[in-house]
């Protein structure tokens, strides 16, 4: 009996690995053939868990897909993986291969429980001149170093929606952790998005190219993540479907960044709430996207501007940590520690 147990704890600690990334091309073997994989591919499904995360009805809307088909190929990704419990012993073992990425800053990190955190969608928001872009070009280098408990550095994929992305301030932080300036712009994927449905089709590239270098990207970002949305739909009219469209997007992220292990990182803008002065609340401002953004994201980060280079992080919303605040600096080599 005990030789048994321990024959077959062995292969678990190698599915472990493998039951992140099963690919799709497994399904060949359950009678599903090449040329519906390769429609699978072509909408950005690449792996197992990708078809267990999508919709019969979505998978119906595959070109050249029938019920039936989608019926099958449902079954034979059920068989690849069971979608069955975990206990919560077995979900915290899982839970050991989550990262962070640090942002430069300890007294930040400290907030965010040592840095932005992979498998989660982290959101920064704040009014302008609060260090959105500068966080997100601190965390394009910073993703490239290796990090605390064993985090080996990896590449980055940035989507900018505000043509506010600088390589040369890269090669500005690039200094100050001393690494070699191409190395490190040749590690950041960088593509401008021009409407939100530009934005939507570029995840499916970014799905494609985790895939492809599977277990090499551990951060994508996005700056910003509503301004698009908010060009697109205007007035109360289209706001239902904006919504629809942005609930769909943040369902895509959260989807990518549990299926290939990577820290999903997007900055978001403010609004003036008109209805604030009335309740007498302190902060008048609020972020845009409402609550579907509000409940998509998984830890919440308000900036704000402090005296000269400083600036101020609270945590607005996240499962674990508590709501603290704490003050980083502006530098030249991008987010760093306040110097007292």
């Amino acid at each position: 009996m005990k030789e048994d147990q321990v024959v077959m704890e062995e292969p678990g600690l190698q599915d472990e690995e493998e039951s992140l990334f099963q690919d799709i091309d497994l399904l060949q073997k359950h009678g599903i053939n090449v040329a519906d994989i390769k429609k699978l591919k072509s909408v950005g499904i690449c792996t197992i868990k990708g078809i267990q995360m999508t919709t019969r009805r979505a998978l119906c809307n595959v070109k050249g897909l029938s019920e039936a088909k989608v019926d099958k190929i449902k079954e034979a990704a059920n068989k690849l993986i069971e979608p069955g419990f975990l206990t919560a012993f077995e979900y915290s073992e899982k839970r050991k291969m989550v990262f962070h990425i640090t942002t430069g800053s300890q007294e930040f990190d400290k907030l965010l429980g040592g840095g932005i955190e992979s498998m989660a969608i982290t959101e920064a928001f704040g009014e302008f001149r609060t260090g959105k872009t500068q966080l997100s070009h601190t965390l394009c280098v910073t993703a490239q170093l290796p990090g605390a408990s064993g985090y080996s550095g990896g590449k980055v994929i940035f989507i900018d929606t505000e043509n506010t992305f600088r390589p040369d301030r890269l090669r500005d932080i690039a200094d100050r952790f001393n690494v070699d300036h191409d190395a490190v712009l040749d590690n950041v994927l960088y593509a401008r998005a021009y409407t939100s449905e530009h934005q939507m089709e570029l995840l499916d590239y970014v799905a494609a190219k985790f895939h492809e270098e599977a277990g090499i990207f551990k951060l994508l970002i996005i700056d910003s993540i509503m301004a698009l949305f908010r060009v697109d739909f205007s007035g109360r009219g289209e706001l239902a479907e904006r919504q629809q469209k942005l609930a769909q997007m943040l369902s895509r992220l959260q989807k990518i960044s549990e299926e290939y292990n990577v820290a999903v990182f997007v900055t978001n803008q403010m609004t003036a709430d008109p209805g604030a002065t009335m309740t007498f609340q302190a902060d008048p401002k609020k972020p845009i996207g409402g609550h579907i953004l509000a409940h998509a994201s998984t830890t919440r980060i308000s900036l704000r501007k402090g005296r000269g280079e400083l600036r101020i992080a609270k945590i607005y919303d996240s499962p674990e940590m508590p709501e603290n605040e704490a003050t980083f600096a502006i530098t030249a080599g991008g987010i760093g520690d306040a110097k007292e």
